[in-house]
């Protein structure tokens, strides 16, 4: 693996060298950002200044003097009260790039972090007995771009998915088939994944109605429940039968989506049961958690009910069943202690933001998270309709996500027909980029968008080839196969001699900017700073286009050998961001 110095820390460099030269005892950092006015702006001295009590723009001439020109920085001038604007060589652009280009690795000279710890996410939580719809879209897909971006910058990633599947919903079902044995379509039948969850979900919502309205099946439930927690043998095996079953459904659904999930990272409620009486036992030793009208609760004196009274964590009730702060305490106990983890990372509706706000309060009372292990809700939005309301069917309910996909991908698929005679596809071609281009356009919208914010989901805009999708960033990588396909025997090759046009430049300067953009994705848990980078990028190659010709006859050999440079590295790296966000890149569409 090659790692590569960019360009931004090639003139930080020299900055705060002549910084330092200039004022010895100064916190030499020049305050380095892109800039419309040249190719950085150091903003640094004006605070600089303050403390030396010097004049800012006085102070900047003499910083200027001390810089070194030629190799990297081209030329340096004072703007304004005392910014500097900085202008680099086209031969440091073209060096740098041809220094990325060459990384034999799928890295393009991305260094690793330098001091990587270990994250336990937990993302894509769905039921156990329940078909999945539209609310687990954002968990999943923001979860899986979060471990790719993670590892890629070498962090070591533990995924957990802490499926629903353990409670009284769980008592509820078991006793239902029990007393109704013909209502479960397939108990007999060869059916799995999608039709088997359908029957499953249609038992449950049957269960459930009967446990709202029968008190005397309410209690025969919990009785059952009872059964479950003890580890009865029949009852256990019901359990373990539509857990089982529910997996496969699982399965089936992300890989629909695109999504590696396995088998031993799915460790749901029912994998922190044997942790729960020492976790209640810690919290109520150590006085975290006390005794409140026979319940184990926690309380927070900033936190009120309706009332104004104190609105406490339950972790045991009162009839000595726990909720759900005692599984996720223990399963703090379990990632802080038995996997090490440093970060602790929960991509979960903001709904539930008050609850983990709640438990991780209580897990530094209790010493199992302190300054070297940290934990963090990524709480994100509410995917729209069209309307601006929470998206649901026509009859109100929730959007099944099989239904969804599929759509995308028969909306997809249209559009990929539609274009597929010019670029002469075949029909399986047409049938995986209609896949391709219809998951990448969910998760495209997903993720260009900040997770904190809703979003309204419109295929018709996803799927579209102009615009912030992800259909005119594959376009973009695709059109780039077309012209290296093209280019005969003139091949791809870095020439730092060339003076480059300003379209070389600004797709020069942006490529180099890729590695900053995917540490500070990374670090801020944010993918939508990657999906703005690589649109940007697209952009940026659309302007290229239309200023520089790539194989025009008229250019000479080295000019077509630089450009087919530029555009090659340009796709290697969408398709390379691209799959940080786990969608693909089609080489023809």
């Amino acid at each position: 693996m090659t790692s590569v110095t960019s360009l931004t820390d090639q003139v930080h460099q020299h900055l705060a060298t002549a910084l330092t030269a200039t004022l010895p005892e100064a916190d030499a950092d020049p305050l380095l950002r892109r800039s419309d006015r040249a190719d950085f702006q150091a903003n640094g001295i004006l605070a600089l200044a303050k403390k030396a009590k010097a004049n800012p723009r006085d102070l900047a001439t003499q910083v200027v003097a001390n810089v070194v020109t030629g190799d990297v920085i081209k030329d340096i001038e004072v703007s304004g009260p005392g910014f500097l604007n900085v202008t680099i060589t086209d031969r440091a652009i073209t060096r740098n790039l041809a220094e990325r280009y060459a990384d034999d690795t799928d890295r393009l000279g991305v260094p690793l972090a330098e001091h990587p710890g270990t994250t336990v996410i937990d993302y894509a939580q769905p039921n156990v007995a329940k078909e999945m719809h539209v609310g687990h879209l954002r968990s999943a897909v923001i979860g899986d771009a979060l471990v790719q971006l993670l590892e890629f910058t070498g962090e070591s990633v533990v995924r957990r998915h802490h499926i629903g599947d353990w409670g009284t919903q769980f008592g509820m079902l078991i006793q239902y088939l029990d007393e109704h044995p013909g209502e479960l379509d397939h108990a007999d039948a060869d059916v799995t994944g999608e039709e088997a969850m359908s029957n499953l979900d249609s038992l449950y919502k049957a269960a459930r109605k009967l446990f709202d309205s029968d008190e005397e099946f309410k209690t025969r439930a919990r009785r059952r429940v009872v059964d479950l927690q003890a580890g009865e043998p029949q009852t256990l095996a019901a359990w373990q039968k539509f857990v089982d079953e529910s997996k496969i459904y699982f399965f089936s659904v992300f890989e629909k989506l695109d999504m590696e999930i396995r088998d031993a990272d799915i460790v749901g409620e029912s994998g922190y049961n044997d942790m729960l009486d020492e976790t209640c036992r810690l919290l109520e030793e150590s006085g975290v958690a006390t005794i409140s009208n026979g319940a184990l609760c926690v309380f927070f004196d900033e936190i009120k009910g309706p009332d104004g009274n104190p609105t406490p964590l339950i972790v045991r009730k009162s009839d000595g069943g726990y909720g759900y702060a005692a599984t996720d305490l223990s399963a703090i106990r379990d990632r802080v202690f038995n996997l090490k983890a440093t970060n602790l990372l929960y991509v979960v509706d903001v709904r539930q933001s008050l609850h983990f706000k709640m438990v991780f309060e209580t897990a530094k009372r209790a010493g199992w998270l302190n300054d070297d292990v940290t934990a963090y809700q990524l709480a994100f939005g509410t995917i729209l309709g069209k309307d601006g309301k929470p998206f649901k069917t026509r009859e109100g309910v929730s959007v099944k996500l099989e239904d969804l996909l599929d759509e995308a991908v028969q909306r997809a698929t249209a559009v990929v027909r539609d274009k597929a005679g010019k670029v002469g596809l075949t029909e399986q071609e047409i049938v995986d980029n209609g896949r391709d281009v219809g998951i990448g356009a969910v998760k495209y919208a997903d993720l260009s968008t900040s997770a904190v914010r809703d979003y309204k989901f419109d295929l018709d805009q996803m799927v579209s080839l102009s615009g912030d999708t992800s259909v005119y960033l594959q376009y973009a990588y695709a059109r780039i196969q077309s012209i290296l396909r093209k280019a005969g025997e003139a091949r791809p090759s870095a020439h730092p001699e060339l003076e480059l046009a300003p379209a070389e430049r600004a797709l020069g300067l942006h490529l180099d900017q890729f590695s900053e953009v995917v540490a500070e994705a990374a670090k801020e848990y944010a993918p939508h700073k990657l999906t703005a980078y690589l649109y940007q990028l697209a952009s940026t190659l659309t302007t290229f286009y239309d200023q520089c010709h790539v194989l025009s006859p008229d250019n000479a050999p080295e000019v077509v050998e630089n450009r087919l440079f530029l555009v090659d590295l340009t796709a290697r790296t969408l398709q390379r961001g691209m799959a940080l966000l786990g969608i693909r890149t089609p080489e023809r569409l």
